[in-house]
């Protein structure tokens, strides 16, 4: 009984200080902000005079009333709700948290723990510090006028920025990606507050505030809170940016918008010029003059269109629209263009390098209000009821190595998408040469996609799994991943009834990987793959199909697909030496952690001199499968800069030839 009141004692203090936490004012909030500003005038006034509580809501409905600031990103007058957002909105109140698409939302337990890490993979980890069920939160209370919404919002607010405090680390360690050997609170700072997260909470703070600020839970204490947590999140990114890339790009957006919605702060001036600035210098660094961003990721790409076009919209819409070259708007367009061109008719696009297969009519239907002039992106935004589909079909991108090969932009059309371009950025994968193909409403090749980024021992297997070249529509070298990703474009003709690419890629040491692609009557294709060099070893030509049932002809080295629907083909391989086809393991992602298993194979040839390995693929799409389809092919001439082959469909002959210059 005598520890009796020590133990009433402590609690008393944990609560009482809890309660004084949960309660105060932040002073410092009012030497942030400009009082100055035109509309604090009255708060200027009570805080001169000592009076700081009703300085601060005075400072509150100065906010509750302003209209002059707008925000683009939401129209009050036009909330909705999803089901999942309001199914992430309750989970929520009982802290059962949505981080990541990959993964169901997990429960962090009563008294909030920001470092649990159910999986060892550092998005779960970083994602958990983006908040993304805080706008579903605040969705659910402005249409219900339910508190208890805000209220968790407020709680869950405070409840962060007291436990994950910012501390100095080495920049470096918010960008590593295996297990660091900082731990602890040190360890939680590379989580909670690499620049990346803090950017996205910086962002999607101006909607919690626009959704909340009306809810008596919002007081006028805890606005001076809110000020001072965002301007510490304002002053980690300006001083933290990261180096490059589109990291740098959704930073430098981010800090626009807070720069120009919260103009009372004394730095939002700085804010805002850094942004753009950096927005300004980096558009003409990481946009090669074909359009296309230089990660050669076709996702991060339509990612950083939509961060150009967020800033632009961001300070257009509150009179900054001047500090945004014209220059800057133009190549915006032209990313847009060169997206649409790699787009299948079903609004998706290669899942190359890290992409996911995204649907990308909402985001043509944004990039058309800021080119209403543009009739091709017109027509993507409406679905092709207005505007006109490009007058191009085929179309080569030679700086960036994407091509199309495309005999229309309907869903019945015939489309081959190829990446063979210069070493990418982070995301870009070792996978020179490869392609997705598809035919009649159907992709036939998926790319196999990233599957999961970084993270411990076991996360890291699985990304590199689905990253290596082998697992690619490429050639190998004893099934090793690509030591060179430089291909140059030898030859590209996109017209006529032969159309032809060539690409080269010094692929290994020793050996170069040389493609030729014909496409033919814009119906089938024809592939030449040269291994050239001294190199020795087995050279493993990878072929990835779609998933379902495929009947295998392993001594004519022929597949024939026998999917549902009238979407299928028959591809065949044929080389100036022995073959040995073998089936791998096959495997493609289209979402973050979600996989489907797909035939693969390999046509392996052993190299044991000097002596160039050329294979000669026919892939030949049909609509019925029942019909027969007949093949041969072989090489009439091979020099060093010259290849005639001689390939019949069916007994009909066709003769291709291409003469490459020296």
């Amino acid at each position: 009984m005598k520890k009796l009141p020590t133990i009433i004692l402590c609690f008393y203090l944990c609560f009482f200080t809890n309660t004084v936490w949960a309660q105060s004012l932040n002073e410092d909030a009012f030497t942030l902000l400009d009082l100055s500003y035109p509309g604090l005038e009255k708060v200027n006034q009570l805080y001169n005079e000592g009076n700081k509580e009703d300085a601060a809501k005075a400072l509150l409905k100065y906010y509750q009333n302003r209209k002059k600031i707008i925000n683009p990103t939401i129209n009050l007058d036009s909330i909705t709700i999803s089901k999942q957002e309001q199914e992430w909105a309750d989970e929520a109140l009982k802290h059962t948290f949505y981080v990541h698409d990959g993964y169901r939302p997990f429960n962090y337990g009563k008294d909030i723990n920001w470092q649990y890490w159910p999986v060892k993979d550092n998005e779960l980890r970083w994602q958990l510090h983006r908040h993304k069920w805080f706008i579903p939160m605040g969705k659910a209370y402005y249409l219900s006028k339910d508190e208890k919404y805000a209220k968790e919002w407020v709680y869950q607010y405070r409840d962060w920025v007291r436990k994950n405090p910012l501390l100095e680390i080495d920049a470096q360690e918010y960008e590593i990606l295996n297990h660091s050997k900082i731990k602890g609170v040190a360890e939680n700072v590379r989580f909670a507050w690499r620049p990346l997260e803090t950017s996205h909470r910086l962002a999607d703070q101006i909607n919690q505030f626009t959704l909340f600020l009306s809810s008596p839970s919002f007081t006028a204490d805890f606005l001076t809170e809110f000020l001072v947590n965002y301007r510490r999140h304002a002053f980690h990114v300006l001083h933290n940016y990261s180096a490059e890339g589109n990291h740098l790009l959704f930073e430098a957006q981010r800090m626009i918008y807070a720069g120009v919605f919260f103009p009372e702060f004394k730095e939002a001036v700085s804010w805002r010029e850094s942004g753009i600035k950096i927005l300004n210098r980096e558009i003409e660094k990481q946009v090669y003059e074909d359009g296309s961003q230089y990660e050669l990721d076709l996702g991060y790409h339509a990612a950083c269109i939509d961060i150009f076009q967020k800033a632009l919209f961001m300070a257009e819409s509150n009179g900054f629209h001047n500090e945004f070259p014209q220059s800057y708007i133009k190549t915006v367009e032209r990313m847009i263009v060169f997206f649409l061109n790699l787009n299948f008719p079903d609004y998706t696009y290669p899942c190359f390098s890290d992409a996911s297969r995204n649907n990308t009519w909402g985001r043509f239907w944004n990039w058309a209000k800021l080119f209403p002039d543009n009739e091709q992106i017109r027509y993507f935004a409406t679905l092709g009821k207005e505007g006109k589909a490009p007058d191009n079909l085929s179309k080569g991108f030679l700086t960036s190595g994407f091509f199309t090969f495309r005999n229309g932009w309907n869903k019945d059309a015939t489309i081959m998408i190829i990446k063979a371009g210069p070493k990418g950025e982070w995301h870009c994968q070792p996978d020179n040469g490869t392609f997705e193909l598809w035919f009649n409403g159907k992709n036939l090749f998926p790319d196999s996609g990233s599957y999961v980024y970084g993270g411990d021992k076991e996360v890291a297997k699985l990304r590199n799994w689905f990253r290596q070249t082998a697992v690619h529509n490429t050639l190998t070298l004893n099934n090793k991943d690509l030591e060179t990703t430089q291909s140059v474009t030898k030859q590209w003709k996109a017209d006529g009834d032969i159309q032809v690419l060539v690409t080269e890629n010094p692929s290994y040491k020793e050996l170069k990987h040389r493609r030729f692609i014909f496409c033919i009557d814009a119906s089938y294709f024809v592939i030449v793959d040269e291994a050239i060099g001294t190199a020795q070893g087995t050279i493993n030509l990878h072929y990835q199909l779609c998933d379902g049932k495929i009947n295998v002809d392993s001594q004519n080295k022929k597949l024939a697909t026998a999917y549902e629907g009238n979407s299928n083909v028959v591809l065949q391989c044929f080389a100036n030496k022995e073959i040995k086809m073998e089936e791998e393991e096959g495997w493609y992602s289209t979402s973050y952690r979600h996989r489907t298993k797909r035939p693969a194979f390999a046509f392996n040839v052993e190299k044991t001199s000097e002596e160039t390995v050329s294979y000669i693929t026919v892939i030949y799409p049909v609509k019925d499968i029942n019909k027969k389809v007949d093949i041969s092919a072989k090489l009439q001439e091979k020099t060093r800069n010259c290849v005639e082959l001689e390939v019949k469909i069916n007994g009909k002959k066709k003769t291709l030839k291409c003469q490459l210059q020296e």
